[in-house]
């Protein structure tokens, strides 16, 4: 009874041939308002779905006029989506349902009326 908007997002496995997976589990916006929080990891995240990459995927929720950074590291990249609002990045508006590619750097991300985010950032790749 309840609308829902789901991601599918594909991610290079550390090794080729494993089998594909997904996963489902509830990430509550107030565990992730005004902070990135992890959602799935290749790595040990407590509370985050495991996948078999080199990469995180992130969430966050900003509240209007809310600011969050990211810093993208040497040879790392990411790609964010603006689930729902509309949000700057270092001077750049991104809109709903818009994503932008990151390469190494800084990142500011405001809003002024309020935003939900999903991020995947890939290491060494």
């Amino acid at each position: 009874t309840q609308e829902t908007t789901l991601f599918q997002i594909w991610v290079h496995p550390r090794a080729p041939g494993g089998a594909p997976h997904w996963g489902m589990q509830k990430f509550p916006k107030e565990d992730r308002a005004g902070a990135w929080a992890v959602l799935a990891s290749g790595y040990d995240d407590v509370g985050a779905l495991h996948i078999n990459a080199d990469a995180r995927v992130y969430g966050a929720t900003l509240a209007a006029g809310g600011t969050i950074n990211h810093e993208v590291g040497n040879e790392n990249s990411a790609y964010l989506v603006v689930s729902e609002g509309i949000v700057e990045i270092n001077g750049v508006n991104i809109n709903t349902r818009d994503g932008v590619a990151l390469g190494q750097g800084k990142y500011a991300i405001n809003t002024t009326k309020g935003a939900e985010l999903v991020m995947v950032e890939t290491y060494g790749l």
